[in-house]
């Protein structure tokens, strides 16, 4: 394939969906660190590749999102100045992907955690002028650098930010997520060339679904620089329903929903290894309730991470069963996104083994999970819920 013509390209709202079809998160490496420091190998996975990239798009995917860390490639004592080999390093990731066609999402990562050394995009924090200083100077120069790339980089806000409590949202740490993502769309939009009507992505606490849609204090930003002909901004949420099934290790809950119940019924599991909580009519009602709230007002929807982790091989014996679960599970989560005009985009985390969500390996460049890729990709090319059903019983049947 071609490599994309920078500057030539332009999507519309109705399109976008479309467009950027299925996604996969290259997880765990442009925004892995050590004591603060980014360095993309540092958490067992191999730098990113064309060849890599090449393997994905190969699949059927059609976007990547690049979660990138910045921690201590920025330079407070110099007006916050980034590192220019590490956005030269983005940027070469970043055209891995439009050498294919494909849709490129890049954000701020792991400087919004807690839980990480030198991060700093905090929103419970009393310094919150050095923060959102140093946040408009970061973004001013992302944007810089990237201001001839056409509309297949998007930019995205931020990544989970939140006081990092579970815990109903605290209403003046979520205006600081509100006030980032009004500084991050006014400095973009600033920095002229085609970040003018670049397509941009905001996130609300915790990127939360119901944190952000259920009036718990989520402002979504104004766009009043875009020049474009209508709206350029995007909605970006996560979805992990329900978290015992999709992330919990502590606990032994390997199946799901429908297709869970009939694995239980024929007698290959217990009743207490399914998800009591979170399943088809509740996904169904999350992502309706995007629909309604943001697709048809004319707002993209990036359901930017999913996926459940890998128990097959902590119950060796049924992992067939297991896998079979989990590419329903997944196929039903980008089946329903694409049925209500929502972007899927699968968190990997580039690890195979227990608890791991990697589809690929990385090293060998190959799938390990077809089942459960093929589930994604024919869940948003047919918008079909049910594609993870369809994937087994054709390659039983067939």
């Amino acid at each position: 394939m071609e490599k994309v013509t920078l500057g030539k390209y332009t999507v519309s709202a109705a399109d976008l969906a479309k467009e950027m079809g299925a996604g996969w998160n290259y997880g765990n490496t442009l925004e892995a660190n050590m004591g603060g420091t980014p360095a993309e190998t540092v958490w067992g996975n191999p730098a990113a590749s064309q060849e890599m990239v090449d393997t994905v798009a190969e699949a059927g995917f059609r976007t990547v999102r690049i979660p990138v860390s910045f921690l201590s490639m920025i330079d407070d004592e110099c007006g916050y100045k980034i590192n220019e080999e590490w956005l030269d390093r983005i940027a070469e990731v970043v055209d891995y992907c439009y050498k294919r066609g494909m849709f490129a999402i890049i954000n701020i990562h792991g400087d919004g955690y807690h839980t990480i050394t030198g991060g700093w995009l905090l929103c419970d924090s009393s310094r919150q002028e050095y923060i959102k200083e140093k946040y408009a100077a970061v973004w001013r120069q992302i944007a810089e650098r990237f201001r001839e790339h056409d509309e297949h980089l998007i930019f995205e806000s931020m990544n989970e930010v939140f006081d990092g409590i579970y815990h109903t949202p605290v209403a003046e740490y979520y205006e600081n997520i509100n006030d980032y993502n009004q500084i991050f769309v006014d400095t973009v939009r600033n920095t002229g060339g085609n970040n003018t009507h670049r397509w941009l992505m905001a996130a609300g606490w915790n990127t939360d679904i119901n944190y952000t849609c259920g009036g718990y204090g989520f402002r979504f930003p104004s766009d009043r620089f875009n020049t474009a002909d209508e709206g350029r901004l995007i909605l970006s949420v996560h979805c992990y329903d329900p978290w015992d099934y999709c992330g919990e290790e502590e606990k032994t809950i390997f199946l799901w929903g429908e297709k869970g119940q009939e694995i239980v019924d024929l007698g290959s599991a217990d009743s207490q290894n399914k998800a009591d909580w979170g399943d088809e009519a509740h996904i169904r009602a999350q992502f309706a309730m995007l629909k309604e709230r943001y697709v048809d007002k004319g707002i993209p929807v990036v359901i930017g991470e999913f996926g459940c982790i890998d128990r097959a091989h902590t119950e060796s014996e049924i992992p067939d069963i297991i896998t079979e679960n989990r590419a329903y599970y997944d196929g039903f989560i980008a089946g329903t996104a694409a049925l209500n005009g929502i972007v899927p985009v699968y968190w990997d985390n580039g690890f195979n083994g227990a608890f791991g969500l990697a589809l690929f390996d990385r090293r060998l460049l190959k799938q390990t999970q077809p089942e459960i890729i093929d589930a994604i990709i024919l869940g948003v090319k047919n918008k079909d819920p049910m594609s993870g059903r369809s994937v087994f019983t054709q390659r039983i049947t067939g």
